[in-house]
């Protein structure tokens, strides 16, 4: 099928065409389960339940399990991902993930979120998404892009088997998918626990079942197409930057997976939205609202293409393939949104006699809190 589609829309437009379709999956599913890595990281730090942890634990366990059984299959190989054969930098992944969770607990948001809210008349996510996609660009070939490259090379993983989880522990594609059915297991005792609502769970394993058909789709293209393609899943930073550049600059450049992937993901969330009747403007809160959001937004931009993949790029595309910079990513974008949560937003209440200390760094950077 996908040969006679190659020779009506051509290698490029199958690619973009197959990205739209997967970006409006995406879009759609996670703005009915309110998929958001940060919501999750916070209910965790805060030990409290809601439900948003179990969303990201459906999406999360989904993806891996999804993909590896593919990969059991004979349906899928992630060798020639970049993410596993291309040479990688542990110092990126570290302190790019970091960056990234600093900036989606400023931003209130990463960055598949800020173009979820954006699709539903979110002029906050609208206007962080943009400083974000600015920043990320910068970061790939701009202003910022020497100290990207600085950073990356303080210390860097060969590709292959050095990357490769599942090489590298021996637990094979099999183990791989077991290690994905305990998470899934979890997160159902926890969802009927919790209550959890149907477009919660449902949306969410949406989510993962769209990581996961990325990478079969763009390896299956990949084998039946003349010219050499990148085998790849979901992610917002590289993504992000092309279509800024783009829109920005004419250019005679084919068409790319990551051309179709964001704008069928605000496709698919405003559908979402307008079908059920939550599309609504919202803007900022004052001034120190939108600094905060900015500096978010320009934190997660350069973050995420030095580490080399954002909340959903390293935290589900990256980690069902195990590729071992994703997982560095996706820790320290966990302890750092948690450190920074603990930071900025959460008050500290005082007893009537002791004094109240002085402007904290969370104060400087969030006067208040917000909704």
């Amino acid at each position: 099928m996908l040969e006679s589609l190659v020779e009506r829309l051509g290698e490029s437009g199958l690619l973009a065409a197959g990205a739209l379709l997967l970006g409006m999956l995406f879009g759609f599913m996670a703005q009915r389960s309110r998929f958001c890595l940060r919501s999750a990281v916070i209910e965790f730090a805060r030990n409290r339940g809601g439900g948003k942890l179990t969303v990201w634990l459906f999406a999360f366990a989904t993806a891996v399990g999804v993909t590896q059984a593919l990969a059991l299959a004979g349906l899928f190989d992630a060798g020639n991902a970049r993410q596993i054969s291309a040479r990688g930098s542990l110092s990126g992944a570290a302190v790019g993930g970091a960056l990234f969770g600093v900036g989606m607990v400023l931003a209130r948001g990463c960055a598949s979120r800020l173009l979820v809210l954006a699709a539903q008349g979110n002029l906050r996510a609208v206007l962080s998404g943009l400083v974000f996609a600015v920043a990320a660009q910068s970061a790939l070939g701009g202003a910022l892009s020497p100290l990207r490259v600085a950073i990356a090379e303080w210390w860097t993983i060969d590709g292959g088997g050095a990357r490769d989880l599942i090489a590298r522990t021996g637990i094979g594609h099999g183990g791989a998918l077991l290690f994905a059915g305990a998470w899934l297991a979890a997160a159902v005792v926890w969802a009927r626990r919790q209550k959890v609502p149907a477009w919660g769970w449902a949306g969410a394993v949406g989510v993962g079942l769209a990581v996961a058909a990325a990478w079969w789709f763009t390896y299956a293209t990949s084998k039946v197409a003349f010219d050499p393609h990148p085998i790849q899943s979901l992610s917002f930073a590289g993504p992000s930057a092309e279509v800024l550049s783009r829109v920005l600059f004419v250019t005679d450049r084919p068409w790319t997976f990551d051309i179709g992937l964001v704008p069928g993901v605000f496709i698919g969330s405003f559908l979402a939205a307008w079908l059920f009747g939550e599309l609504k403007l919202e803007g900022f809160e004052g001034g120190a609202s939108m600094r905060r959001y900015l500096i978010g937004a320009l934190l997660m931009g350069f973050g995420g293409m030095l580490a080399g993949g954002c909340a959903v790029g390293a935290g589900l595309s990256g980690a069902s393939v195990f590729t071992a910079t994703a997982w560095v990513t996706l820790c320290t974008m966990w302890a750092a949104a948690a450190l920074t949560d603990r930071l900025v937003d959460r008050q500290t209440v005082h007893a009537p006699d002791q004094p109240v200390p002085g402007p904290t760094l969370g104060h400087i950077i969030s006067t208040t809190r917000f909704r």
